[in-house]
């Protein structure tokens, strides 16, 4: 089998350059503006701005590795795929692995941040009926996906508007004590980290792309330079209104701020854009993870039945089903802000593989500096490591629960 070929039936090639973008943007707003800033805070105090820089850098490296590999091997599975084919099996597998449990994880929080905004009391069933409407849009191909995902990101965009307006008019911007906590820096970037891992999601439907030797490299860095964008806006906007210390309590930081500087009429529009874009990134999050398991289906190292693609709309009908389960499985346990610390330390070392795979392409197919993917590698081992000790702990244990799995039935 050639680089450029792959086991089993094969996905439709139905996205343009702004269905990819539009798929990857929608992934980092959802998990970003209303999930990640919080913990930030916590960890940095007002030097989450300092790590909102760095986690931009190592991402941009990121993105640029994955956008050279996306172009030379544009198949589903992302790192999956070009670890395998640029170091080996095994760390194809380690990418798969960290990227599937970790972004399942992501799922759930997702899901549970929809409902926690919705109607908090009924939040675990609620976040159950988003899994299930959300499989079912993916379940009619990738088209209707995009279509979605466009839809949701416009209402989110326009919700985040009106919310940031109420933010930078109240009377109290500027008003708050900053401190910052240096030495939580690079923690704070480990964890807003997370808000940037959506451009994965482009990487992932490769197969899906149409042109994809000039599709990805596109969309991957137009989508993550908007973000980044976004997100400075939003990080000073909540420091300016709330402070570190209220913001590291809150759950809803963007209504937080409205109502702190007595524009309380338009904290609602934050509700709902925090609503609606945890749908968005939960539908992006679900497209990447089947992709991805299907990848690792067709090649053995996830059972073969997940690699059976609708014969009419074109998806992997049995990945996404068994992964609805799981993450319906994981909103009745799963903790919200936990689950961030997690999911970025499966993501980092993701990233990781997918720079060291990069760093291997020959110098016609990297079309960027040889640093790049090296200060990628290192940036993600070190945000890695300075995750908050559970964090790693669990992504250390999850890593050899997979590895140990495959090297013990691949003896059998």
């Amino acid at each position: 089998m050639s680089d450029d070929q792959q086991p089993g039936p094969r996905l439709a090639r139905r996205l343009g350059t702004g269905d990819a973008v539009v798929i990857g943007l929608g992934s980092m707003i959802g998990a970003g503006v209303f999930s990640a800033f919080a913990p930030a805070a916590a960890a940095a105090g007002s030097g989450l701005l300092a790590g909102l820089a760095i986690a931009g850098v190592v991402a941009y490296c990121n993105a640029t590795s994955s956008a050279a590999l996306a172009a030379r091997y544009p198949h589903s599975g992302g790192t999956y795929v070009y670890g395998r084919q640029r170091l080996g099996d095994w760390w194809g597998f380690a990418a798969g692995w960290g990227f599937v449990v970790g972004k399942t994880a992501s799922c759930a929080a997702m899901a549970l941040t929809f409902a926690a905004y919705v109607a908090p009391e009924f939040a675990r069933p609620l976040a159950v009926l988003a899994v299930l409407g959300i499989t079912a849009v993916n379940f009619f191909g990738i088209t209707k996906t995009a279509g979605v995902a466009r839809a949701l990101l416009a209402v989110t965009l326009a919700a985040l508007a009106v919310a940031l307006t109420a933010v930078f008019a109240a009377d109290n911007v500027g008003a708050v004590p900053l401190t910052a906590h240096p030495a939580g820096v690079l923690q704070s970037a480990g964890l807003l980290f997370f808000a940037f891992a959506g451009y994965a999601r482009i990487a992932t439907l490769g197969e899906e792309v149409r042109e994809p030797r000039r599709t990805i490299p596109r969309a991957i860095p137009i989508a993550l330079g908007a973000a980044l964008v976004l997100y400075a806006v939003v990080g000073v906007g909540l420091l300016a209104a709330l402070g570190p210390e209220a913001l590291a309590t809150s759950r809803a930081p963007l209504a937080d701020a409205a109502r702190a500087g007595g524009l309380s009429p338009l904290a609602p529009a934050a509700t709902v854009g925090a609503a609606v874009a945890a749908l968005g990134a939960l539908l992006a999050l679900v497209t990447g993870i089947g992709r991805t398991a299907l990848a690792m289906a067709r090649n053995g190292d996830l059972p073969r039945r997940l690699a059976t693609v609708h014969p009419r709309y074109h998806v992997p009908r049995h990945a996404e089903l068994a992964l609805a389960g799981v993450v319906c499985a994981l909103v009745l346990t799963l903790d919200l802000r936990g689950a961030i610390g997690f999911s970025s330390f499966g993501v980092l070392v993701y990233y990781a593989i997918a720079n060291a795979a990069a760093y291997t392409l020959p110098a016609g197919e990297r079309h960027m500096r040889r640093w790049v993917p090296v200060l990628g590698l290192a940036g993600c081992l070190l945000l890695a490591v300075t995750l908050p000790w559970q964090s790693v702990v669990s992504g250390i244990a999850v890593f050899a629960v997979g590895l140990g799995g495959r090297a013990l039935l691949r003896r059998r």
